[in-house]
């Protein structure tokens, strides 16, 4: 089941919050996460980020890059998720029971690759034991994808009677602001490689771009006045034909001005501790409030 959704008209006369709203940070690696196996499994090298990542605990162990936003509004809290990839039931089996959450009642799309869209099928145990359906909330092209990727969660005329499968509403957005559970999304346009459009997403001052590598002038108003930056930096040296590195991704906090910025999406040559001690530095030297997020992060948040 899908449908189009219409942009946001300003005011959704909703009340305002009557509890603190949070960003919990589900996911922070790329797709392959970290540790990666064939560092572990490495007789002539030892990885010392992935050497590191295995160990209980250790901010290192990165898992595909989301965030749930937990937004707090006068009738009681609604679970946002930005991104269900392939590694989706490890984060949520690790950090729902931690932080108390049971329901999903939204999902947002980045873009359709696998660390993005590849846990839709895992989402069949809330659709299955907690909640009737999930609203997905989607690009058209990215749409287009998933009825491939996915086409018995968008066709489910196709499935064997009895077999259990994700109940998920396909909602199709624009590049326009919109609406869910009475908060307004702004989408950010940005490029994630050459000619690959993916979607970043801003709640109230809160900025997301988890995959880029370009960032469109079109897209820098929409920025404008941002508290918090949560954005990509793959690696530390430069950046790549889809990604920003992390040179790149100091130089955009620097033209976009966030009061705060938190870097995701980091491979295992971002060791967490190392590069957070050189970025404090950046505070001293340029008032630059800059570190690496890590999964299990909370952030308290006005939305």
């Amino acid at each position: 089941m899908f449908v189009f959704i219409n942009s946001a008209n300003g005011d959704n006369g909703t009340q305002a919050p009557t509890e603190e709203s949070e960003i919990i940070f589900l996911g922070t690696g790329t797709s392959e996460g970290i540790p990666r196996v064939s560092c572990l499994t490495n007789p002539l090298e030892k990885c010392s980020v992935c050497s590191k990542a295995v160990e209980p605990g250790n901010k290192n162990r990165r898992l595909n890059t989301s965030i749930l936003i937990r937004y707090a509004k006068s009738s009681g809290r609604s679970n946002i998720l930005v991104d269900a990839g392939k590694f989706f039931y490890h984060s949520a089996l690790k950090w729902f029971p931690t932080f108390g959450l049971r329901t999903i009642d939204a999902v947002i799309i980045t873009h359709s690759h696998a660390d993005a869209i590849g846990g839709l099928d895992d989402l069949r145990d809330w659709t299955n034991n907690v909640q009737p359906h999930i609203p997905i909330y989607v690009a058209n092209r990215d749409f287009e994808v998933m009825k491939k990727t996915h086409y018995y969660l968008v066709d489910t005329s196709v499935i064997i009677p009895g077999a259990a499968v994700s109940e998920l509403q396909f909602k199709i957005i624009q590049e326009a602001p919109f609406i869910i559970q009475d908060l307004e999304v702004t989408p950010l346009p940005v490029w994630h490689g050459s000619g690959y459009r993916s979607l970043g997403f801003r709640f109230g001052n809160v900025c997301y771009i988890s995959d880029v590598s370009e960032i469109p002038e079109e897209t820098y108003p929409l920025l404008k006045d941002c508290e918090l930056l949560i954005m990509d930096a793959l690696r530390p040296d430069r950046s790549s034909s889809t990604h920003f590195g992390l040179p790149k991704a100091l130089e955009e906090v620097r033209k976009i001005k966030p009061k705060r910025t938190l870097f995701t999406g980091m491979m295992h040559l971002m060791d967490h501790d190392k590069v957070n001690e050189y970025l404090a530095t950046l505070m001293n030297t340029e008032g630059l409030d800059v570190q690496l997020s890590y999964d299990g992060l909370r952030v308290p948040v006005k939305l």
